[in-house]
């Protein structure tokens, strides 16, 4: 069977927002990297939230091998990526005003810690007021979305703002209005979304940053390793013991 002509053009897009984001965004990382370093050398916590498929890139950096053992999620009942039936329920919810700040309320989140907040077009009450309210509570926040929603569509919150307007580092992952890279004769939708690929190379790279950025403190970033190599679970035994005031999804 000969190669997909389309599957081909995906990568060769994908590829290109990558090199972008790298390129474009590599100040808006380090600038990040040194919030999360900062944040875990002052005692800080971190959190990631993202609501629906934002949610995605948000539990890539949770509990996971290769990552920070701090990083936490923050999760909204109901708009998590596609854990409630009707689905829709779910953007239904992220448009639901006061809902944010009762999460946090609710959350161990509290001053000096540090939040990310994914969300593609960062044109939704939840996101906006989730970055709102946690820089009221005294929390960095590091905005993930795509800026280009700021300058095409309108804010769905009652300030009229976006995301990106109430964090204190943003990162724009450069994916365009509608979140679809390929069109094609005979498909009448445009298809294949690449938020999530950038998304969390952004996130990563974040993560990379940040490690960096401790180690040249002498600091030891409190990483995670794979289970599934030998002494992967004494490793990770030993880490979550020694930060366990600071790691919620073990409780």
């Amino acid at each position: 069977m000969s190669e997909s002509k389309l599957a081909g053009r995906f990568f060769d897009a994908a590829i290109g927002l990558l090199q972008r984001t790298r390129d474009e965004e590599a100040a808006g990382i380090a600038a990040a990297g040194t919030a999360v370093a900062d944040t875990v050398a002052a005692g800080g916590r971190l959190f990631a939230f993202g609501a629906g498929h934002s949610s995605l890139a948000a539990q890539d950096v949770v509990y996971r091998a290769g990552g920070l053992a701090l990083m936490n999620l923050l999760t909204v009942p109901g708009a998590v990526g596609v854990d409630v039936v009707p689905a829709t329920l779910g953007s239904a919810l992220e448009r639901v005003d006061g809902l944010a700040g009762a999460v946090l309320d609710s959350s161990p989140a509290t001053e000096g810690d540090l939040l990310v907040i994914i969300s593609l077009s960062g044109r939704n009450a939840l996101p906006v007021e989730m970055a709102i309210n946690a820089r009221a509570l005294g929390l960095t926040v590091i905005g993930v979305t795509s800026v280009a929603y700021a300058e095409e569509t309108r804010s769905r919150h009652a300030s009229g703002t976006f995301l990106k307007d109430h964090c204190d580092i943003v990162l724009d992952s450069k994916i365009a209005v509608g979140d679809a890279e390929l069109t094609h004769e005979g498909i009448e939708a445009p298809f294949a979304p690449a938020s999530t690929v950038v998304t969390s190379a952004l996130m990563q790279a974040t993560m990379a940053a940040a490690a960096e950025q401790l180690a040249e403190r002498g600091i030891e970033p409190p990483l995670l390793r794979s289970g599934n190599v030998d002494g992967g679970h004494e490793w990770n035994g030993r880490v979550m013991t020694e930060y366990r005031d600071r790691i919620f999804y073990r409780n």
